[in-house]
């Protein structure tokens, strides 16, 4: 894998769900210049809708959509991933090639098992990426400085919100381009629960949600563990509404 140097990674269980969890995010890190990657861990081939060919492409899209300057899929069992050392290694190696300073994930608690697992996996291997004698290779050695998780399914009180009131539109698009997976009455297949129409308002109404928790239309919330540093007390506080 040659090295590609992105200032912020997600990684997603499936292709979706890093622009379900953080896609508006991302695009407004894209707008301001930020070099973005997705890493998808597996291809989606248990969902009971699209096919694998079908899901690449709908990735594919929905990266254009989202100004996404890399994106890569590990190809790790759907339903099945593990905390192996083999799979670590994989996202290792990725974490040094691409040497990110944020890195994006699922929150460790979820509806799907392969969301949790998921967030376990990559928490350890950003740690043991920065050690040079784990799994030495052709890349150095490199450790985030921060992982930032974000929810699918299950909520929790946010360690902070970021307003994207102007890139949800492009956000939903991003969304739409998985046109097997969500709401879509020209395709042909089994119902889901995130293929309803009302999957795709209750998921709008969740961004409006966290928008009137900090005074703006919408916003995608976000849990660290670690306390966040505001170099701008009074703008950041005040720019809120109680």
């Amino acid at each position: 894998m040659a090295d590609q140097k992105l200032d912020i990674l997600a990684f997603g269980a499936h292709p979706d769900d890093v622009e379900i969890g953080c896609g508006g995010t991302l695009y407004k890190l894209a707008k301001a210049g930020y070099k973005t990657g997705i890493v998808d861990l597996t291809e989606g081939e248990m969902g009971t809708r699209g096919s694998v060919p079908e899901r690449y492409q709908e990735a594919a899209d929905a990266a254009a959509v989202l100004n996404i300057s890399y994106r890569q899929n590990l190809k790790m069992p759907d339903g099945g991933i593990e905390q192996t050392a083999g799979n670590r290694r994989q996202i290792i190696d990725v974490i040094r090639s691409c040497r990110p300073s944020i890195v994006f994930v699922h929150y460790p608690e979820d509806r799907h098992p392969d969301h949790p697992h998921t967030s376990q996996l990559v928490t350890e291997a950003c740690f043991y990426a920065g050690l040079k004698k784990v799994s030495p290779g052709n890349s150095a050695a490199h450790r985030p400085s921060r992982i930032v998780y974000y929810p699918i399914t299950y909520e929790f009180t946010p360690s902070f919100l970021v307003d994207i009131t102007e890139e949800f539109e492009t956000k939903m698009q991003a969304i739409k381009a998985y046109r097997s997976q969500f709401y879509n009455p020209d395709y042909q297949g089994d119902a889901t629960l995130i293929s309803s129409e009302e999957y795709m308002i209750n998921f709008e109404s969740r961004a409006r949600h966290f928008g009137w928790r900090c005074g703006v239309k919408y916003a995608e919330p976000f849990w660290v563990r670690e306390p966040v540093v505001l170099d701008d007390f009074v703008g950041s506080l005040t720019r809120n509404k109680m």
